[in-house]
């Protein structure tokens, strides 16, 4: 597996760089391509479901941006030290009969040498939202990128 710098131990400046790299390729919403950023071995904790592996990973997302359509999100550097990185989060999506749902979520990361996520721990609450209360609109834009702007 190829390597995924940064790599641990990680500064403020290659936590801010993981956080970025992660929100963008989830916003891909390709499954494939974000399973890619955890070892073979991968254990995740997602709300009360537990994922073990890339293959688990990717049929995880796959079911879940069926579900989620429309899914924009939006991460922010919580803390990091040594291989471990926090995380809050927010994003937004709708399900197929049209409700509208923010879920608000903290992720804890803890990174193999390669620079591959090997734990990941999730919990999530989700909020139903009108259309018009939505503010995530796709991927972050251009002009917030690097910032990682604190969320709302």
């Amino acid at each position: 597996m190829a390597p995924r710098p940064p790599f641990p131990p990680f500064d403020e400046e290659t936590a801010l760089q993981k956080v970025q790299a992660a929100e963008d390729a989830w916003n891909t919403r390709d499954p494939e391509r974000v399973a890619l950023a955890y070892t073979e071995d991968s254990v995740w904790r997602n709300r009360d479901r537990f994922v073990t592996g890339r293959e688990e990973i990717v049929a995880f997302l796959r079911e879940k941006w069926a579900r989620e359509l429309d899914y924009a999100l939006r991460k922010e550097l919580w803390g990091f030290r040594g291989n471990r990185i926090a995380v809050r989060f927010q994003y937004e999506y709708r399900e197929a009969a049209g409700q509208w749902w923010r879920a608000y979520g903290n992720e804890l990361w803890e990174f193999s040498e390669d620079g591959l996520m090997h734990r990941r721990e999730a919990g999530i609450n989700d909020v139903p939202i009108t259309e018009e209360e939505r503010r995530i609109f796709g991927p972050r834009p251009a002009a917030e990128r690097g910032a990682l702007l604190p969320i709302r």
